[in-house]
């Protein structure tokens, strides 16, 4: 009982005597010092609360919904149905727009009240003090918070317009269930939007913040209802409705449709989460940062670009995605249905070459958000897959007199100690470029490399997006795909675009733009295509890439179409990685097969399992 005198009397008094200091501001100047003391100690820097965040396909259809710390669809004030705001006024602050933060009488009232039931039922907060309590202090019942909770409201008052507090209040006041603000309550609960409720849908959602335990309508329906006829009596009361509208509302039954959150794709969405980050990276200046910093600063700067991406985020962005969901599905069922329950793992990257857009990505068999992602965190050697873009484009386009009827040597090769082997221990002699592709002859792709030198076929190498290509790499065996770390499917894929694009490199990309609440554009991609190869150099690889599928290594992949159809066979050594990359008319695609565990999958190379898996796949694209 000492402590609950001592609560109201504390808050009582010190409510009374801002009222007077604030009346007394033309007499006294000591009002104005207590305004400096306010905005010394009290600032609002950022009110913005977290928000949801959307993923949308290409047409801008929601395919996952990101909750950074709270499940929050934000309105601004003009977009809240008036009803909605009528109902928290007549329930919750009727003196609203007469009060600055505080209600002297209001605190009076709860006084009584308090006294005569001996407990802290009422506490007499106006919405003001609401948001100050919510977004900015603690619900704990010290002397300490209340005074400190008095002072926030009198300052936002000050500080924020009468819509502003109440844009604030209504998008934060908790609704059970994980859900913050009306219109969240208002997707969850009813599976719509706050302005097709009806208005004893409004007052079920109202009900709730007062005890969100108590009038869970998932847990307590009859005391959401029962709160419910109170909200509307209220609402009457104060002439926000007629008796009429009362009677009918209070009559209407309730029907909850429950919405539960949007989360499709996970491949495609967890690739998303990563080049956002990428994205951010770049546009805000860490990327540059990180490439030059040492290892302790670079700690630090990838927290900070952590955080950054994190209040991204929260601040309700919608991220507008290449992605085809048709295609995605189709990608990820082909590969399920193939092997599942096998230990082998799989991996496509499928893009839009006209628009260096990808519209699919997948991340293994049976894949779970966020899990490993194969598609671009699994990094393998490449094999063969790797020798049109080293050696042969290359030799083309430092030798425009050369086509793909020019001879080279397929015999034995040795090099400072290097002799590397065709398949089989075969060996052959001079054959024809297309030859030499078609049938993937190693010595014929490392004497093209000797030939150029090493240093100009990286120097093409170079201007694709393989991130993990070092200094070590720099050697002949490159050009069978031995690559110290290796590359990701979607890497080698994103450099597959340049055949189909005459020569021009894009780096393809998931995301579109980036977009704030308001519709700004925050973010978009906004790197220029290079020249890479010639348009002649770029149309000989693909009819050699064609010769690879009517009769070549990679025929498992043929099938019959109008269009173009190409690509390039990868096996690397003791067969424990299978590729496929290639192109038809409107996309370029790649394929990996393999076991996370590097060993040998043989059989699946006999089978053609890769071969056969790109030709299944696009042949849904056409």
């Amino acid at each position: 009982m000492r402590a609950l005198m001592g609560f109201l009397i504390t808050a009582f008094f010190l409510t009374f005597s801002l009222a007077v200091s604030a009346q007394l501001t033309e007499e006294l100047s000591s009002a104005q010092t207590l305004h400096e003391v306010l905005d010394e100690n009290i600032q609002f820097d950022d009110l913005r609360i977290s928000t949801n965040s959307q993923i949308l396909d290409r047409d801008r259809n929601i395919v996952s919904d990101i909750y950074s710390e709270e499940n929050r669809v934000y309105l601004d004030y003009y977009s809240i149905p008036q009803e909605v705001i009528n109902m928290f006024l007549a329930v919750e602050d009727r003196y609203f727009y007469q009060h600055e933060g505080f209600d002297i009488n209001g605190i009076a009232r709860a006084l009584l009240v308090n006294l005569q039931a001996q407990t802290i039922d009422q506490g007499g907060s106006t919405i003001t003090q609401q948001v100050a309590r919510n977004l900015y202090l603690s619900h704990e019942q010290t002397y300490e918070r209340k005074i400190s909770e008095l002072l926030y409201a009198y300052q936002l008052e000050r500080e924020k317009t009468k819509e502003e507090i109440l844009e604030l209040y209504i998008n934060s006041i908790y609704f059970a269930n994980g859900v913050y603000g009306f219109e969240s309550a208002s997707q969850f609960y009813f599976n719509k939007s706050s302005e097709e409720l009806s208005l004893a849908e409004i007052a079920y959602i109202g009900a709730i913040p007062n005890s969100p335990s108590r009038y869970d309508p998932l847990e307590n329906p009859e005391a959401t209802a029962e709160r419910q006829e109170y909200m509307l009596k209220r609402m009457l009361e104060n002439n926000y409705l007629t008796e009429e509208e009362f009677n009918e509302a209070a009559a209407a039954p309730i029907e909850m449709n429950l919405n539960t959150r949007i989360d499709k794709y996970p491949d495609y969405v967890t690739y998303v989460n990563a080049e956002l980050k990428e994205l951010i990276s770049s546009s805000e200046g860490y990327s540059e940062r990180l490439a030059s910093a040492d290892e302790e600063t670079r700690i630090v700067l990838e927290e900070e670009l952590d955080e950054k991406v994190k209040s991204v985020l929260g601040s309700g962005i919608t991220i507008n995605t290449a992605l085809d969901p048709t295609v995605q599905e189709e990608v990820t069922s082909i590969i399920n249905d193939r092997f599942s329950g096998s230990s082998i793992e799989a991996a496509a990257s499928i893009i839009d070459h006209h628009q260096a857009e990808i519209v699919a990505i997948t991340g293994g068999t049976n894949y779970n958000k966020f899990d490993f992602h194969r598609g671009y965190q699994s990094f393998r050697q490449p094999g063969s897959a790797l020798k049109p873009l080293l050696s042969y484009a290359p030799y083309l386009n430092e030798n425009p007199l050369e086509d793909p009827a020019s001879l080279i040597d397929a015999g034995t090769f040795s090099y400072d100690g290097y002799v590397p082997r065709n398949s089989g221990g075969a060996v052959y002699g001079v054959v024809t470029l297309e030859e030499a592709l078609k049938n993937s002859y190693n010595t014929a792709a490392v004497r093209l490399l000797h030939k150029i030198g090493i240093d100009t076929g990286f120097s093409y190498l170079n201007k694709f997006n393989f991130s993990r290509i070092t200094a070590e790499d720099r050697k002949l065996p490159a050009a069978l795909g031995g690559l110290s770390r290796g590359v990701s499917v979607n890497e080698l894929t994103q450099a597959y675009t340049v055949f189909s694009n005459n020569g021009y490199y894009t780096s393809p990309r998931a995301i579109r733009s980036v977009e704030s609440l308001e519709g700004e554009i925050l973010y978009e991609w906004n790197i220029p295509g290079k020249k890479v190869y010639s348009e002649e150099t770029s149309a000989e690889i693909r009819g050699m890439m064609r010769q690879v599928v009517t009769n070549g290594t990679g025929k498992g992949a043929y099938y019959n179409t109008s269009g173009y159809l190409g690509g390039k066979t990868g096996t690397t050594n003791d067969y424990n990685d299978l590729w496929f990359v290639g192109a038809n008319s409107n996309y370029t695609a790649g394929v990996w097969l393999g076991k996370d565990q590097p060993e040998s999958i043989q059989e699946q190379s006999r089978n053609n399992s890769h071969t056969n898996l790109w030709r299944d796949i696009m042949r849904t694209l056409e």
